[in-house]
């Protein structure tokens, strides 16, 4: 199969790359910039077809993708800057990436959304999730949504991340109470989830939540990391309102440079709700190996 990807040279899409090439799939890779070394280095490894665009500037990118038999939608900012917003990317993007499938006449589309959007949700991405998933959902394509919760891996941003605090930091900070729940699953398993969604026509139309084997509170995450790491730390619970203050504080600083903020308002109200959802029917439909969060970041962290 002939599998147009958006998104491919991020931490997900590059797991995404292997397990197509794996599966013996032929891949072309949409980049904004086919000319770096990185790219072009990525799309040798796993013999893909390198197309220059932007989802946000598709003009001509019909002709880029026809012939192809399905289109894996990746892109996704977990923060804003001056000149990308949720909006521009979330809704604006997959706005023209459906019309462009439409157009080129790529009727299969397996979208990336995110565990915990939904319609009234308070936080902006979660939004602008949604708003993207109702797009999907009226495209008249055949259209498989996955909404994964946090994915970790060996280039992950968030669990590197948490160990790398309690590697450095005889304190941990942890915003809030520390109760929500997280759900977080391998990146691994999110890609053969992808993959496998396009060998198989009854996941069409079907919505699957992405999320590990286990349900943990911050407070137990960081138990975890520091029980693989063999490490022990004293952890102190930052009041949301200091939490709010000092993301403001960020988003002002790195908006002045056009930059995106470390942290944000908006990442702080996802914090605050639990990020979990029903594992099974992903597991099921594709196979999902499904490794405890501890024996799978203890390939990494340690």
């Amino acid at each position: 199969m002939r599998v147009f990807v958006t998104g491919g040279t991020g931490f997900v899409g590059r797991e995404m790359l292997w397990r197509l090439s794996e599966a013996g799939h032929q891949v072309r890779l949409l980049t904004r910039d086919a000319g770096s070394d990185p790219h072009r280095q990525l799309a040798y490894r796993f013999r893909a077809e390198l197309v220059e665009g932007s989802i946000t500037a598709p003009r001509g990118l019909a002709d880029r993708i026809r012939g192809c038999d399905a289109i894996i939608h990746l892109v996704g900012i977990i923060a804003e800057s001056k000149h990308t917003t949720f909006q521009q990317v979330h809704v604006e993007g997959t706005r023209a990436i459906v019309q462009v499938a439409r157009e080129a006449g790529v009727r299969r589309f397996v979208h990336m959304s995110a565990l915990g959007t939904r319609p009234n949700a308070r936080a902006r991405y979660h939004q602008t999730k949604w708003e993207a998933e109702e797009l999907v959902r009226e495209s008249g394509l055949d259209w498989t949504i996955f909404r994964p919760s946090v994915v970790y891996g060996r280039d992950d941003g968030f669990v590197n991340l948490l160990a790398k605090i309690c590697r450095l930091s005889p304190v941990i900070p942890i915003f809030g109470p520390g109760t929500n729940k997280l759900q977080p699953i391998a990146v691994e398993d999110v890609a053969r989830a992808f993959v496998g969604a396009l060998e198989q026509p009854e996941c069409i139309g079907k919505t699957y939540d992405l999320c590990g084997p286990e349900v943990f509170t911050m407070d137990q995450l960081y138990d975890v990391i520091l029980r693989v790491t063999k490490r022990h730390r004293l952890r102190a619970h930052l009041p949301m309102a200091l939490a709010r203050l000092q993301a403001g504080g960020l988003e002002w600083a790195t908006g002045l440079v056009g930059k995106q903020s470390p942290l944000t308002r908006d990442q702080l109200k996802m914090l605050q709700e639990d990020n979990a959802g029903d594992a099974k029917p992903a597991a099921d439909a594709f196979g999902l190996a499904q490794l405890p969060f501890a024996d799978g970041i203890a390939k990494y962290v340690k």
